[in-house]
């Protein structure tokens, strides 16, 4: 995810300060990552020198000052062609399971006890977002079913590795 273009696009809807943009970011996208401060006020820093941002005031407090930021029409310009642009499909072709079931089988070890290891892990994990989709709103049910569907991928890929267990033994052995 870029961090500087989810930013952007929570300026678009109005001025805002460094710390209620976390806040809106931690609560749109940030349930299971949220950002660190120094995390936004660097992309900010950042933004700002690219001239995608600019201060739109600066107010005193009891504490350090207080900048809110604006989006200028380079960094709505910026956010647009960054939504414009397809997302590059990640292929997974340097699995670190398929990694692991490879040197298992060839330093004789039990494949079959990893793809079961995995399994089990994969179906707690399905266990658990279930449950959150079950309760969640409609974002957080969108984002459960998306890691779902790639989990549900991976245990596709379990059966038919176990099931190729010894094709695969003596393709790498040989």
């Amino acid at each position: 995810m870029s961090i500087g273009h989810t930013l952007l696009g929570l300026l678009e809807s109005g001025p805002r300060h460094g710390y209620d943009l976390k806040r809106a970011f931690d609560e749109k996208f940030g349930h299971d990552r949220p950002l660190h401060y120094g995390q936004v006020y660097s992309t900010m820093s950042r933004l700002l020198k690219h001239g995608l941002v600019e201060v739109d005031g600066i107010e005193a407090g009891g504490g350090p000052e207080r900048k809110r930021y604006a989006i200028t029409d380079a960094g709505i310009t910026d956010v647009a062609r960054w939504l414009a642009t397809p997302e590059k499909p990640e292929p997974y072709l340097q699995s670190t399971l398929y990694t692991k079931v490879v040197l298992a089988l060839l330093t004789h070890r039990d494949a079959a006890d990893i793809l079961d290891t995995q399994r089990s892990e994969h179906l707690r994990s399905m266990r658990i977002l279930t449950d959150r989709k079950r309760k969640g709103d409609l974002a957080d049910q969108l984002i459960c079913d998306h890691a779902l569907f790639h989990l549900e991928a991976d245990l596709r890929w379990l059966e038919l590795t176990a099931a190729r267990l010894d094709k695969l033994r003596e393709a790498v052995t040989s």
